[in-house]
């Protein structure tokens, strides 16, 4: 089976595995449109991935590099990438356990404790322009959180929704009274945390040396709740155990699991963009809870 070369490359994932790590190839098994397993000679396998947005592949790159450079959680090795590919390390995957859950949450509170220059901070050496998933996302740096999280996390993609007609301009104003509350709902003050940025359970792989490894970062400086808010919205095994790893090293403020709507606002307004109404009611009903508080 083979894969499709890269827009405007003429490459495909071996081609440019071979040329970004200066080994040459023995195997590739393609695993989606955009992702490749890839065996080295050597014997060494690695993940080649195309990036097809613009700046796509230097944003990750960089966020995986930026969380490495904390030593704290696991991420693949950066084995090389250019404008279109990534080559990874590939994590063998086994199953998670609350043992590797509870280790998760103590080193995710010391990644967030590793700090980052402002709210909005892109990795260095990564760009303003990133993603997460498939949708843009703009890392512009801000001083204040809950200003800088309405204007740059939920309100650009609030407005998308509705330029799709994915919301309704009646509902708009919910989204945006929340927002003007954050200052009084949002809980003390935190300093910039190096966030995953992307924290879903399919970005968490739990390998099999017992450990559990973090993959497709969309990283930036933001709140530490955010990413924890990430990880109950879509489900994570061993979830309590993953918190009380993290409240062993960084207890969270009081009021914290209040606040975990708050933060799944700019998630599901993403995946209102890119995947529909449905997601929409859900972030309706978070800003109703908020305001109801």
């Amino acid at each position: 089976m083979s894969a499709r070369p890269a827009a405007g490359t003429g490459e495909d994932p071996g081609a440019a595995a071979a040329r970004l790590t200066g080994r040459p190839v023995t195997r590739r098994r393609p695993l989606s449109a955009t992702l490749t397993e890839v065996t080295l000679d050597g014997g060494r396998t690695v993940m080649v991935k195309r990036g097809d947005g613009p700046g796509a592949v230097r944003a990750e790159a960089a966020g995986l590099r930026w969380l490495a450079a904390a030593d704290t959680v696991r991420v693949p090795a950066v084995h090389g990438h250019d404008r279109h590919w990534l080559v990874t390390g590939q994590v063998p995957v086994g199953r998670p356990s609350a043992r590797a859950a509870a280790r998760l949450g103590r080193d995710l509170a010391a990644l967030h404790t590793a700090g980052a220059p402002a709210f909005g901070a892109p990795p260095p050496d990564g760009p303003t322009d990133a993603y997460i998933g498939l949708a843009p996302m703009r890392n512009v740096p801000g001083t204040d959180w809950p200003h800088w999280y309405a204007e740059h996390r939920v309100l650009p993609y609030l407005r998308r929704a509705v330029d799709d007609g994915t919301v309704g301009r009646g509902e708009v104003e919910l989204i945006e009274r929340a927002c003007e509350r954050l200052p009084e709902l949002a809980g003390p003050a935190e300093p910039p945390a190096r966030l995953h940025g992307d924290l879903w359970n399919g970005n968490v792989l739990w390998g099999t040396d017992g450990q559990a490894w973090l993959i497709d970062p969309a990283a930036h400086g933001g709140h530490r709740e955010t990413d924890l808010a990430m990880l109950h919205l879509f489900g994570c095994p061993h979830l309590d155990r993953v918190l009380e790893g993290y409240q062993e090293v960084a207890p969270l403020a009081a009021g914290w699991a209040d606040r975990v709507g708050l933060h799944q606002l700019f998630p599901l307004l993403v995946h209102t963009v890119l995947f529909g109404r449905g997601y929409a009611g859900q972030a309706l009903t978070v800003a109703r809870t908020a305001l109801a508080r």
